[in-house]
């Protein structure tokens, strides 16, 4: 199946003199720390992880992945219609429903997390190196992978040990975790990255829309803007753990960001060369067979994260479900003994102790002051460092981590402490629970409980000064508009109450005077759910005025105690002046009489 979709050529090869020149040329363009091999592949530097690098459990689980290079020339523009995809490079095209779910995930996270400025490019070049596009775009019309992408089972022979944490529900296997789907996403991690991303209702690691997806918001978390090169690292970092995969991802994203096209599915170009490739092992086994991970991505997956300045990559080869049980040990080779399984930290775990977290209150909106600290001890009580500790939001709650999430999993310092991210309160008040448990060990989890309290104001005053009267049956010119505060600063989205009461030391609603209008037009005299603005503002409905005249009070409260009395009167109009009537100064002159003769 590899020679059916184009074989490419394997680091290593002889060098030529027409290639060495073509690369001194070429090398300077490629991307940080890559370098050019005599045949024209690039190559990466050997394995070293930064030391910014995140100690949180990668997606992968620092799996093995595909190590082949993009080639040296930019790929040519997408064919036109009726052009044969092969004027293009091969590496270019991505299969239609394959390059579909990773542009979806971008304008999905385009409006979830805008600031994160994630490009489709980059799902591209994580899916090409984790399952080279889901083994060349073999998914059916749903995106769903057409058989299972599984990599190697994680019992530590070769890679990292995690026993099971999903019970065999994703990868089929109940004693050892493997990493799954074309994203290669490791059950643990799953668990709490796992998003719809095709709108069918399930969170499915084997679809290529919901791993895009899952994939996209993994990438997106802990505030990382990936358009700064040192985000964009620290999130590929975080999804597998090697300065060397790091290139290699950056590699094909510069590749794609100078044009792909799309290819029907099922057709794209598989690639070779695996991560876990050593003298020794044996050959990687074939791209385009079986469901293990050498024909589809080739993920073993590591739940400790890489030490800096060690390697990732070892000897141990993928299970493929269709010749061996997924939970089956790797053989031994005959007249050898079986390796000792040195216990983990994680292994030697207890229990978990409060590190010192008391009270976590905050106001909606807010983020709460103190940080949520675990120390994860032996029986005995001692400290356990570089353990992972799996921090989850629970409850009615919109409450969520520093970068969106509702799930956090940090790894445990020299003094056995995991300090969670920073909680941010959303606009649900309440109580809720945050849970600390151990990623790879069942041991009672630490419950944390967590309050977020309504906005307050302390003051209220109106904007501006006018008068506000009325005659009777008619409406009030001016509408109310008020400023909340609170300890001099604007409260905003604070909850007001408007009511007309019946006296300023009678508080009762009143039953008579101004009032507003609901949705049908009928008279009420109190208001509640108003919320003031991002500046603190609030206007008011229209006030309107029945039969009764007088001076009213409308009251305005909101949580935290402010208060603030609004007069409004209803008088009669003035009457207008009657018309002036004035006397003639001189009298009219009698009719005149003619003398007699």
């Amino acid at each position: 199946m590899a020679a059916h979709f184009g074989r490419r050529l394997r680091k290593g090869a002889v060098t030529t003199t027409v290639a060495a020149v073509a690369v001194a040329a070429l090398s300077a363009s490629q991307a940080p720390d890559v370098t050019a091999d005599g045949h024209g592949r690039r190559t990466t530097a050997d394995t070293v992880p930064t030391p910014d690098t995140p100690s949180d459990d990668s997606a992968t689980g620092n799996s093995p992945y595909y190590t082949d290079l993009p080639p040296l020339n930019s790929p040519s523009p997408a064919p036109t219609v009726g052009t044969p995809v092969a004027r293009g490079p091969a590496e270019a095209g991505i299969p239609a429903t394959v390059l579909d779910a990773y542009k979806k995930a971008e304008s999905a996270l385009r409006t979830a997390k805008p600031g994160c400025n994630l490009p489709w490019q980059l799902l591209a070049a994580i899916g090409k190196v984790e399952s080279g596009q889901a083994r060349g775009g073999r998914v059916d019309a749903e995106g769903t992978t057409l058989s299972r992408i599984i990599g190697p089972q994680l019992d530590g022979n070769g890679f990292a040990l995690i026993k099971d944490t999903d019970n065999g529900v994703y990868d089929g296997n109940s004693s050892y975790d493997n990493a799954v789907g074309p994203m290669q996403f490791i059950p643990s991690t799953w668990a709490w990255a796992g998003r719809d991303g095709n709108g069918d209702g399930k969170e499915d690691p084997n679809n290529i829309y919901d791993a895009a997806l899952a994939a996209g918001h993994y990438l997106c978390r802990n505030g990382w803007d990936l358009s700064v090169q040192a985000d964009l690292n620290r999130a590929i970092l975080s999804y597998n753990n090697s300065q060397d995969y790091l290139h290699t991802v950056l590699s094909w994203l510069e590749y794609y960001r100078r044009g792909t096209h799309e290819i029907p599915d099922g057709t794209g170009t598989l690639p070779v060369g695996r991560s876990d490739d050593s003298p020794g092992a044996g050959p990687s086994p074939s791209p385009g067979t079986g469901s293990g991970s050498g024909s589809n991505g080739g993920s073993g997956s590591s739940s400790e994260p890489q030490t800096p300045g060690t390697s990732t990559p070892g000897p141990g080869k993928p299970t493929d479900p269709g010749t061996s049980s997924p939970g089956a040990p790797s053989p031994t080779p005959p007249g050898s003994q079986p390796p000792t399984t040195v216990p983990t930290p994680t292994d030697t775990v207890h229990h978990l102790e409060n590190a010192g977290t008391a009270g976590l209150t905050a106001t909606a909106g807010d983020t709460f002051t103190e940080r949520i600290g675990t120390r994860a001890e032996t029986e005995a009580g001692k400290a356990v460092g570089k353990v992972r500790i799996r921090f989850t939001i629970l409850g009615e709650t919109d409450a969520t981590f520093t970068g969106g999430e509702t799930v956090a999993t940090v790894t445990t310092n020299s003094s056995g402490v995991a300090v969670a991210p920073a909680l941010r309160a959303g606009e649900k008040t309440g109580a809720f629970t945050v849970r600390a448990t151990v990623v790879g060990r069942t041991v009672p989890g630490l419950d944390y409980k967590a309050t977020v309290t309504e906005r307050v104001a302390d003051a209220l005053a109106r904007t501006d000064a006018t008068a506000l009267t009325c005659t009777p049956g008619g409406e009030f010119a001016n509408q109310v508009e008020v400023k909340a505060t609170y300890k001099g600063a604007a409260a905003d989205k604070v909850a007001v109450t408007a009511t007309l009461v019946r006296s300023a030391t009678d508080p009762a609603q009143n039953d008579k005077g101004p009032y507003f209008k609901d949705a049908d037009g009928k008279a009420v005299r109190t208001l509640s759910g108003l919320r003031t603005d991002a500046a603190g503002l609030l206007t008011l409905p229209k006030l309107y005025a029945d039969d009764t005249t007088g001076t009213f009070v409308l009251r305005l409260t909101t949580a935290g105690g402010a208060t603030l009395d609004v007069q409004l009167k209803v008088t009669e109009p003035e009457p207008s002046p009657s018309p002036s009537t004035g006397s003639s100064s001189e009298a009219s002159p009698s009719p005149s009489t003619e003398p007699e003769a």
